[in-house]
């Protein structure tokens, strides 16, 4: 989790920045409040102080990726490049994302969420739909524009490009962070852009 370093954090961002590395460090393990407030060396109630819930501390994290994902999204949809190039780049950002801070991949599979709030869940769940109506509209402008035609209609074609990408960071994640979401990327994307067009 990428922070400005000029400036010291705030005890906040110092929790939230603990909790993605102890999922990072600790793959696969359920972090309770206590290991939490000993990794931030600070008490239990002092964490409270900060966020009423773990689940607020969860709801932070993914606050940050959504806040990170889309304001990137948006310089991209914003640039001129074409509707497939824009949807490689999406992808390609999203695997870049969680391959720099895999404590994230393990909340974006719901695999740190195991026994929390069913909120979080639907707040992952929300997450990639948003990414998928995404790929979706940037293909239909493409359609107008450009004349893209692909091979399914263009919400199953979205659907399938985030799949792929889905699969790799589950991979990411059930590797235990060895197996690189970007690794072999561009060749599978040229492979899926061919695939998805005609």
């Amino acid at each position: 989790m990428d922070v400005d370093t000029t400036e010291k954090p705030s005890r906040r961002e110092q929790i939230l920045q603990s909790l993605a590395m102890m999922l990072e460090s600790d793959p696969g393990a359920r972090i309770t409040t206590a290991a939490l407030a000993k990794h931030v060396g600070v008490s239990e109630a002092a964490l409270y102080r900060h966020f009423p819930s773990k689940a607020r501390m969860f709801e932070g994290l993914i606050s940050f990726i959504e806040e990170t994902m889309f304001s990137r999204i948006n310089m991209i949809t914003g640039s001129d490049a074409n509707g497939m190039k824009q949807c490689e780049q999406i992808l390609t950002l999203l695997l870049a994302f969680v391959e720099k801070n895999p404590g994230m991949a393990r909340i974006l599979t719901g695999d740190a969420l195991s026994g929390e709030t069913d909120r979080l869940r639907q707040r992952i769940n929300q997450f990639f739909e948003r990414m998928e109506t995404q790929l979706k509209q940037i293909m239909r402008t493409a359609e107008q524009v450009e004349g893209l035609r692909t091979q399914l209609p263009t919400g199953a074609t979205a659907n399938l490009m985030l799949a792929c990408a889905e699969g790799r960071i589950r991979q990411f994640v059930r590797s235990e962070f060895k197996a690189r979401p970007t690794a072999n990327w561009a060749d599978q994307w040229s492979v899926l852009a061919i695939a998805a067009s005609r």
